[in-house]
């Protein structure tokens, strides 16, 4: 199978997630939309989902499910989104649809977070892919030294503004081998708006996509 193929397959296996007649969770990114588009296959019945990005958003109206603010729910039962990479542990880099600042948010509400992903993206150890950083744009340069000084390059990603108005870096060359500690650290930075790394919202279980069907990690 290729790789649009094993994100339909592991968007259709999360439907055994989706909790009926609650109020879900909903990502961003290219695996999502094969999520949503199963889910609007399914006939599920839910009264409504909780979007982390316009463009998630205006799929799910699309196929008819409402999309509720985030204001209106105090809790969510289950969080379905996919990530850029995630290691043995559930702890997952995301962020490069620009997403992250809202994708954390709707995380938070959740009592579990689904990971849907193909098994490209298990790694051993965060960082191989750029680590996607929102920043307020004035803190750029400062950022990019700090990072510098960790032994990552930071570029800012061009031409892209994330739905909150802010910018993204991009960061190279990192091995993120504690994430708690890692995230909290550049969390407390001044301009840093959210880090890609979901540490503290890991993953609770991840449906990966391969050659042999989806394979189950509980974390």
């Amino acid at each position: 199978m290729n790789q649009d193929q094993l994100k339909q397959l592991v968007g259709r296996a999360a439907l055994d997630y989706v909790p009926t007649g609650q109020i879900l969770g909903v990502g961003t990114g290219s695996t999502v939309d094969c999520f949503i588009d199963a889910l609007a296959a399914s006939g599920i019945a839910i009264p409504g989902a909780v979007s982390s990005s316009e463009r998630s958003t205006q799929r799910l109206l699309k196929h008819g499910i409402k999309v509720l603010d985030a204001t209106e729910v105090e809790r969510l039962a289950v969080y379905i989104d996919g990530a850029d990479e995630i290691d043995g542990r559930g702890f997952m880099v995301k962020g490069g649809g620009a997403a992250l600042t809202r994708e954390k948010i709707v995380a938070d509400l959740a009592d579990q977070f689904v990971c849907i992903a193909d098994e490209s993206k298990l790694v051993q150890t965060l960082g191989k892919f750029p680590l996607p950083v929102e920043i307020i744009p004035m803190a750029a340069a400062q950022l990019s030294r700090r990072f510098a000084r960790m032994g990552g390059q930071a570029t800012l990603r061009a031409g892209v503004v994330t739905d909150n108005g802010g910018h993204i870096l991009d960061v190279r060359g990192l091995a993120i081998t504690d994430p708690l500690a890692f995230e909290a650290e550049v969390s407390q930075w001044p301009g840093v708006v959210t880090v890609g790394v979901f540490a503290r919202h890991k993953a609770s279980v991840c449906l990966l996509g391969g050659a042999d069907g989806v394979k189950t990690l509980k974390f």
